[in-house]
């Protein structure tokens, strides 16, 4: 399989160089035009959760839902 795959590209060496320009053209393209908010937000992930727990002080609730 792999060998019929070198011969076909020896023989269509210009598709072969047309399709590298083309698909390192598209990456560059995208390089470019990517939003810088596209990056990872890497800081620490909070969550807010609301609770009633009658009688418990603070940090004995956030101990137990922790």
């Amino acid at each position: 399989m792999l060998e019929r795959i070198i011969a076909g590209s020896l023989r269509n060496v210009f598709l072969v160089l047309l399709m590298t320009v083309f698909i390192v053209g598209s990456g560059i393209y995208a390089l470019l035009k990517m939003p810088l908010d596209a990056l990872p937000d890497l800081s620490d992930v909070q969550v807010i959760v609301y609770t009633e727990y009658p009688g418990q002080a603070p940090q004995v609730v956030e101990d137990q839902v922790t």
